[in-house]
């Protein structure tokens, strides 16, 4: 069966380390973080986490206020990015809205705050006087997706992606498998988290947060490394436009890579333990899907959330499939763990790495931890590499993998 060449044409994001490409490209470079201490957690007890990476600002930017009124923060976010990446792709409005294009977007669940102030209105009297009629459009799971796609007028298929830390890549390996096989044209791509102190409490008390940081944000996440104690939560969002190579050329469109390949899978044994060989079966799947031997990878971007299971499984997968030889790096040092949005960001990440030839460190991986299999672990400065093709991988609880692969056109 022909399959059709997709690039990516257009990308937009708002994270911890900066909102504009331009700008995470710099914060990778020279070790710019988000992660700061979050006061606003102090009166929360049984809490030991007390670090996080929130989106500094959120740009004042001409958006249609009257169009956001069913929009909590996540999708504020998503906003956000979307806008970025249509306006960097040159689509016009009228080519938004035709059938033509198609929307494959995702988040963790909806907006957790106003989760919150519905069940605080709700139970806090014992009634439903005074709810607005908006607050279940700002929090259910794919309020992301709906209010992208009424914003936008979005008339072709709409994907949503409910799957936690796979979120945004799950959509952009799907929008990527519409585009290729000519279900749609165009698609538009990504995901969002915002910040929520309930966030982070759902990962304190399975003991996958880090705690010994606390007041030393900068020492913390550290992926790999031999003294890494949990995860930080972080918030953002990032979006990419897909379309087809010839008609990226026809339009003269800056391509920023080529989606070579696509591979998710699940583990199918515990919801919250990772399986090595269920990760490795999603990285075998998007090599196969590319048409690409082992070999042919630069670059891995690691999921590398620096939990202590994670982080071991993730690196045996990884050298099973691709072995000892290939840079790999976690771009979570610098954002902490984004949950929807991290696929989407790490890909833009790749992006701008790949354009500016260098590979961009984990921060604070000082010396792995021996329970971790071999790898070529970029380690203090950043390591000047043409890269042509890079793996970008991501694993949710549930045990859902999945692999992207992206190369230079």
């Amino acid at each position: 069966m022909s399959r059709r060449r997709v690039v990516v044409t257009g990308v937009g994001l708002m994270s911890p380390i900066g909102n504009s490409y331009d700008e995470v490209a710099q914060s990778l470079r020279y070790g710019r973080h988000g992660i700061r201490y979050m006061s606003e957690w102090d009166g929360f007890g049984h809490l030991a986490t007390r670090v996080a990476a929130p989106v500094a600002e959120i740009p004042d930017a001409p958006l249609n206020r009257k169009r956001m009124r069913t929009m909590g923060r996540v999708s504020v976010l998503a906003l956000h990015a979307t806008a970025q990446a249509l306006g960097d792709a040159g689509l016009s409005a009228d080519y938004v809205s035709s059938s033509g294009v198609g929307l494959a977007y995702g988040s963790t669940h909806g907006s957790t705050a106003e989760t919150e102030n519905f069940c605080r209105k709700v139970f806090g009297s014992n009634s439903f006087a005074g709810v607005p009629a908006s607050s279940y459009l700002k929090f259910m799971s794919h309020t992301c997706a709906s209010n992208l796609a009424a914003y936008y007028g979005i008339h072709g298929r709409i994907i949503t992606t409910c799957s936690a830390c796979v979120s945004s890549s799950q959509a952009i390996g799907f929008g990527y498998e519409a585009v290729r096989s000519g279900v749609q044209e165009t698609m538009i791509c990504g995901g969002a988290e915002e910040l929520h102190v309930t966030h982070a409490g759902v990962f304190d008390v399975m003991f996958a947060t880090s705690r010994k940081y606390n007041a030393m944000p900068a020492q913390t996440p550290r992926p790999f490394d031999v003294a890494r104690d949990g995860l930080v939560v972080g918030e953002g969002a990032a979006t990419v436009i897909l379309e087809p190579l010839e008609r990226a050329r026809a339009r003269g469109a800056k391509i920023y890579a080529e989606v070579l390949g696509f591979g998710t899978n699940s583990d199918g044994t515990t919801v919250t333990s990772p399986s090595a060989n269920g990760t490795a079966g999603a990285l075998r799947a998007a090599l196969e899907d590319a048409r690409l031997a082992p070999e042919s990878i630069d670059y891995v971007n690691a999921h590398g959330t620096a939990t202590e299971l994670g982080d071991i499984a993730e690196s045996e997968a990884t050298r099973a499939v691709l072995g000892e030889k290939v840079p790999i790096s976690s771009t979570k040092s610098y954002t902490g763990h984004t949950l929807g949005a991290c696929g989407g960001l790490e890909a833009i990440f790749c992006f701008a790495m790949m354009e500016q030839g260098f590979v961009a460190p984990t921060r604070n991986l000082e010396r792995v931890d021996p329970r971790c299999a071999p790898l070529n672990h970029v380690i203090g400065d950043p390591r000047e590499l043409k890269v042509d093709t890079v793996m970008s991988n991501n694993f949710a609880f549930g045990g859902i993998n999945t692999s992207l692969i992206f190369g230079r056109v």
